[in-house]
């Protein structure tokens, strides 16, 4: 295997082999596969950032003159960060339907459900 394909299996971006999924796990392996994804994002997300900030800092650290056009698409490209950081947030502390319901088709697998999704409002 070379460093490449060592490399984008570790990122998670290489061909995945089909799995076969017994059907009473099926919704508890798309569950699980769903908040691989979700993590892979948010640390691309936090991680790039991170990165937008260290330029910015070490730009100002050590006083680099930036011209007054990249300082434009710099305050644009973080604002666009600082919005899917905002998305970042949401999903990890907001609650979605969606998430419940695959969590109680989860807990039905085996006949019996354990979750309530009703309304608490």
């Amino acid at each position: 295997m070379s460093t490449k394909d060592t490399i984008k299996k570790a990122l998670g971006f290489a061909q995945a082999e089909p799995v076969k999924v017994d059907p009473k796990n099926r919704f508890y392996y798309m569950l699980q596969q769903m908040q691989a994804n979700r993590w892979r994002i948010t640390a691309i997300v936090l991680g790039l950032f991170f990165f937008i900030i260290l330029g910015i800092n070490s730009a100002i650290f050590f006083g680099v003159e930036i011209q007054e056009s990249w300082k434009e698409m710099l305050l644009i490209l973080f604002g666009a960060f600082v919005g899917n950081l905002n998305k970042v947030v949401d999903y990890w502390f907001n609650s979605e339907d969606r998430d419940k319901m695959l969590i109680q088709k989860v807990d039905e697998e085996d006949g019996t459900s354990l979750s309530n999704v009703a309304s608490n409002d």
